[in-house]
């Protein structure tokens, strides 16, 4: 008898929890997002600042819509990676920081919406070490909010990239020690 009040028990159980779901997914609606992502040209940019060169590559802007009504769901974004080369013969490098400011075809900045966040980053160190000698690099990926005003066609005509870094010397020095071994 106890067996059969607990295998109906789990049995009502089982229905209840079948039929609780089906309903939560039949009266959900999902929402579908898409990514709609806008080329920019050319997509690798060669650069150089002080004694700073390198290449911003694979740019693009990405924002997120929603699928049939169009709206925004999460505004858009520039992504590319940013690779820095020391090219100094005698300094080290400590990277910092670096801020990215759209400008358009007048010279003008292009303003980022109140409500977000100024396109700065700050260069990790996971992955990279701490300084950069002479001759070495560092891969920075940059993801950053970028205006919708510079979404509008022939809107954008430049971005400007500043670096904050701190450049130390860096010497060689060789010394010569006079020795010998068994002698007095």
């Amino acid at each position: 008898m106890k067996a059969r009040l607990g295998m109906m028990t789990a049995a009502a159980a089982v229905v209840a929890v079948t039929l609780g779901c089906t309903q939560q997914q039949q009266s959900g609606t999902s929402m579908v997002i898409e990514d709609k992502v806008y080329a920019v040209t050319p997509d690798t940019v060669n650069v150089k600042a002080g004694i700073m060169t390198g290449q911003v590559t694979e740019m693009k802007v990405t924002e997120r819509i929603e699928k049939g009504s169009g709206n925004v769901v999460s505004p858009a974004k520039l992504s590319g990676k940013l690779l820095l080369k020391n090219s100094s013969g005698d300094q080290t490098v400590r990277l910092i920081a670096g801020k990215l400011q759209f400008i358009d075809a007048q010279g003008q900045p292009i303003k980022i919406e109140e409500k977000r966040v100024e396109p700065t980053f700050k260069f990790s160190s996971y992955g990279m070490a701490e300084r950069l000698d002479p001759g070495q690099e560092a891969t920075q990926v940059v993801d950053v909010d970028f205006p919708a005003e510079a979404l509008k066609a022939k809107k954008l005509k430049t971005i400007r990239l500043e670096l904050v870094y701190l450049p130390s010397s860096y010497r060689e020095e060789t010394v010569n020690m006079a020795v010998s071994i068994g002698d007095k």
